[in-house]
C-alpha cells in the first residue's frame, strides 16, 4: 500500500490589501509596508498558478496546505484564499493548517476559523483542533501554531490542551496501526528557531513526539526547504525516527536552491508488514529556468 500527500505552504496570496479604518490595526499597517518594501517583488502570482497546476497534474491522494494564505489577516483576503483554495482539490481531499500571517491579530481569528472550516474539519464532524481526517490507513492530524502576536514577532503556540488531544489522538490512531502524518505551521523543533519566530512549545510538542510517536510531520513558515528528524520510541518508520519536513514558499520567486518556490511529494509505504518507509520529492521552478518540473529527491 502506498498514499501520496502534496505538501504546499506559504503562498502570501498578493497583493496585500492596505487596511481601511475600521480594519486598521499597527500590525497590519506595520506588516503592509513590509510587504511593499520587501515579500511583494518575491512573490510570483504566476509562480504559484503554474505550481498548483503542476501538483493537481500529480494526482496526489491528499494535498497538505500548513499556513500563511494571506498577508495580513484581512477578511478580504480570507475570501480571496478560500476561492484559491478550492484550486487545490475538493475540501474533503485537501487539509488546512493556520499560520501566523493568517492569525496576525485577534480580530483575525473569528474570521479565519470560520472560512476555513471545510478543510479543517474532522471526520466526527468536530471543528477545531487538533483535528483528526482518515483517508484509508493514513491518519492526518492537524494542529494549530497560529496566534495573535505583538508587532515584529511571528512566533507561534500550540498550547497544553491542545497538545494533551493531540497525544491522546497520536495513541488512538497508533492504537489502529495507521501512520500518522502531523501538520503544524511552526517548525515544531527547539533547536535552530531564529530569536521571535520559532515555536514557543517546542520542547513540549518534542516530548509529545517522542513518548507518542508519529511517522511523518509537515511543516511551513521557514520559506526554506528542510529535512531534519525527531527520536521517537514509539514511530513506526524505518530507522526509528520521525521525518520532519519543510517545504520553501511556493510564490517564491527567489535564487536560492532552497528558497525557491516548491512543493513536496510525501509518499509513505509500509514495509516488512509493520514499518512505513517515508520518502519525498521536490517539484517546482527549475534551478536554472522558469520551467515548473521535477528537482530531486529529498534524502528523509
Amino acid at each position: 500500500m502506498g498514499f501520496t500527500i502534496a505538501h504546499i505552504t506559504d503562498p502570501h496570496l498578493s497583493p496585500a490589501p492596505l487596511p481601511g479604518l475600521a480594519d486598521f490595526r499597527l500590525k497590519r499597517f506595520m506588516g503592509y509596508v513590509n510587504w511593499k518594501r520587501a515579500r511583494e517583488r518575491h512573490n510570483d502570482m504566476g509562480v504559484l498558478a503554474r505550481l498548483v497546476e503542476d501538483l493537481r497534474a500529480q494526482h496526489p491522494d491528499h494535498v497538505a496546505m500548513t499556513g500563511d494564505l494571506v498577508n495580513i489577516g484581512m477578511p478580504s483576503e480570507f475570501r480571496r484564499a478560500a476561492l484559491w483554495m478550492r484550486t487545490l482539490g475538493d475540501p474533503r481531499d485537501v487539509s488546512f493548517v493556520p499560520g501566523n500571517h493568517d492569525a496576525y491579530v485577534r480580530a483575525s481569528m473569528p474570521t479565519l476559523r470560520a472560512t476555513f472550516e471545510p478543510w479543517t474539519t474532522s471526520d466526527s464532524g468536530a471543528s477545531g483542533f487538533p483535528y483528526l481526517r482518515v483517508r484509508g490507513e493514513v491518519a492526518i492530524i492537524g494542529l494549530s501554531s497560529g496566534v495573535p502576536t505583538g508587532p515584529l514577532m511571528a512566533t507561534g503556540r500550540v498550547g497544553r490542551k491542545q497538545l494533551q488531544a493531540f497525544a491522546a489522538l497520536l495513541d488512538e490512531t497508533g492504537a489502529r496501526a495507521l501512520v500518522r502524518v502531523v501538520l503544524i505551521h511552526h517548525p515544531p523543533l527547539m533547536r535552530g528557531a531564529p530569536p521571535f519566530r520559532g515555536l514557543t512549545d517546542a520542547a513540549a510538542f518534542e516530548r509529545v513526539i517522542e513518548e507518542h510517536g508519529a511517522e511523518a510531520i509537515l511543516h511551513g513558515h521557514s520559506h526554506k526547504q528542510l529535512v531534519r528528524s525527531l527520536p521517537s520510541r514509539a514511530a513506526r518508520t524505518i530507522g526509528g525516527a520521525v521525518p520532519v519536513l519543510g517545504a520553501p514558499s511556493a510564490a517564491a520567486a527567489a535564487h536560492d536552491p532552497r528558497t525557491r518556490a516548491a512543493y513536496h511529494l510525501v509518499r509513505l509505504e509500509l514495509e516488512q508488514g509493520r514499518l512505513w518507509r517515508v520518502t519525498a520529492r521536490v517539484r517546482g521552478l527549475a534551478l536554472g529556468g522558469e520551467h515548473i518540473g521535477e528537482r530531486e529527491a529529498l534524502a528523509v
